[in-house]
Formats: C-alpha cells, sequence, structure tokens
C-alpha cells in the first residue's frame, strides 16, 4: 500500500495532474484536498488518517505557512512536504523552521517528490 496522501493545491489543473502523477509513479492514494488555507489546516489537524501532506504556499485564500505551522505537532509518521513555484533558498529555510519535512519546486523537483514519496 502508499502513502496516504492529502494535497493543499488551489489550481484544479495542477491539484489533477500531480494527483494522477503520484498515483501512477509513487502510488500514493489521496485521501483528500483543500484550495485554501483554513481548509487544509481544519483537515489535516482533524483527521489522523494521512501519511504525508503536501502543501502549496500560495493560495487563492490563505498561505501555506500557517498549514506548515498548525501541523507541527503532527505524529512522528506524518510528513508534510511544501510544493511551490517559489522554492528559494529563505522560502526553503522559512518552512524547515515551521516544521515541514522538505520543499520541493514545482516546476523542476517533482522527480525529487516522486522520490521522496517512494522513500516514506
Amino acid at each position: 500500500m502508499g502513502l496516504r496522501a492529502f494535497i493543499v493545491e488551489d489550481s484544479p489543473t495542477i491539484r489533477d495532474n500531480l494527483i494522477e502523477t503520484l498515483q501512477e509513479l509513487a502510488y500514493v492514494e489521496p485521501v483528500g484536498v483543500a484550495d485554501s488555507e483554513r481548509d487544509g489546516r481544519e483537515w489535516l489537524t482533524e483527521h489522523e488518517s494521512w501519511d504525508v501532506a503536501i502543501v502549496d504556499l500560495f493560495l487563492r485564500q490563505g498561505n501555506g505557512l500557517n498549514i506548515v505551522a498548525a501541523c507541527r505537532e503532527r505524529r512522528a509518521d506524518q510528513k508534510l512536504v511544501v510544493l511551490s513555484n517559489h522554492a528559494t533558498r529563505d522560502i526553503r529555510q522559512r518552512c524547515a523552521q515551521l516544521g515541514a519535512d522538505a520543499v520541493f519546486d514545482k516546476s523542476t523537483e517533482i522527480d525529487a517528490l516522486v522520490d521522496y514519496c517512494l522513500k516514506h
């Protein structure tokens, strides 16, 4: 069985393509999606049935950094990764400070995200 993933991404096209890629290449099972900070934060903090959360930083409503911070007290086996077009050195450092396990660039590091999912 693959990882159970919850995905916070506000672009339906990117979200659908990401789900398809992760299902096919990394055997990831999507357990839910959200497109706003509030919905993502609420679902992730109220449910235990996820292994990895994949969070975009810039959402139509809210900010993914607040989701990362809200999930700081998750189980040790639950991984939270950021997938963003803005994966600068400063953003990576800030995400790590808030408790993210990894940060991947949407445009250049999808293969690295797939590898990460396969290893966890």
